[in-house]
């Protein structure tokens, strides 16, 4: 087999062409893996997958995880999260409608965050012929470069505390609340600020601005204010990456050197259906 890599216009991003319900051969998977360092969002276009394939192309990558909010996931198939804004006939959402809405690298809550998540387009909401709902990226690691040597100094050895229960969420957010069982699942966890990737070697910041509450050994008042500041300079526009949403796209992002949001701007009845797997990675180094 053999692949096509199309790099975005952008500081992250590619397409990979090759037929994802076949099986890979190691040789053209580690091309794909290649593809995927390189790039941090990679896409595949044009797949038609079972939920088996789906999952089985996934764990080429690691082992997969089990989402805590467990009302969303597929029947028969746990490691799938279902996301969408669809409503079942009791009038209840099918999966998380808010997935994604603010900046954020997922189960970064986690001692061993994922190291990649699969997102696979199901239902693409539309209007006017135009695809809604993008989701952008943006590189931690271009982020990182980039910052005045001082304050990389300043970094080294800092770890932010990570808080999942104060990830901010929208208004009147459908997500069911966390329970007691939920919350215990989920305890404060410290990573690295500058988290050096397990791949390639590269740095690269990794923290969020309202789920990370603080820095560790630092006063609070000012770790919060290193983390907003380290946050709104990771997002700005000449780090990003727009992912304009194909039925049948597969989309995949390395958790360990983006942040991504997902652009809500479609309302029922235009449906958004997706299928993700996410696959566990390593403790931040």
């Amino acid at each position: 087999m053999s692949i096509t890599v199309t790099q975005a216009n952008a500081p992250l991003g590619a397409e990979i062409t090759v037929d994802l319900s076949q099986p890979l051969d190691d040789a053209t998977f580690r091309e794909v893996e290649a593809a995927f360092h390189d790039n941090i969002v990679v896409v595949f276009r044009n797949q038609h997958l079972t939920s088996s394939q789906h999952i089985a192309f996934s764990r080429r990558f690691g082992e997969l995880e089990i989402h805590v909010v467990k009302k969303y996931l597929l029947p028969d198939h746990p490691e799938i999260l279902i996301v969408s804004n669809i409503r079942d006939n009791k009038g209840e959402h099918i999966g998380l409608a808010d997935a994604g809405f603010t900046w954020h690298s997922d189960t970064s809550y986690r001692r061993t965050p994922s190291r990649c998540s699969l997102l696979y387009a199901m239902e693409v909401p539309q209007q006017d012929g135009r695809a809604l709902g993008n989701t952008v990226f943006c590189n931690t690691i271009e982020a990182y470069n980039v910052l005045p040597e001082s304050l990389k100094r300043w970094l080294e050895g800092k770890r932010a505390i990570h808080r999942y229960s104060e990830r901010i969420r929208i208004d009147n957010s459908p997500r069911p609340k966390l329970t007691p069982q939920q919350l215990a699942e989920t305890p404060d966890v410290l990573h690295p600020i500058v988290r050096t990737h397990p791949h390639t070697g590269r740095k690269a910041l990794y923290l969020t601005k309202g789920e990370c509450i603080g820095i560790d050994g630092v006063p609070d008042d000012e770790g919060k204010a290193v983390i907003e500041e380290l946050h709104e300079h990771c997002i700005k526009p000449e780090f990003q990456y727009a992912h304009h949403w194909q039925q049948g796209d597969l989309l995949m992002w390395d958790n360990a050197t983006c942040m991504h949001l997902a652009i809500c701007d479609y309302a029922l009845p235009q449906r958004r259906l997706m299928f993700r797997t996410t696959v566990i990675g390593d403790e931040p180094a």
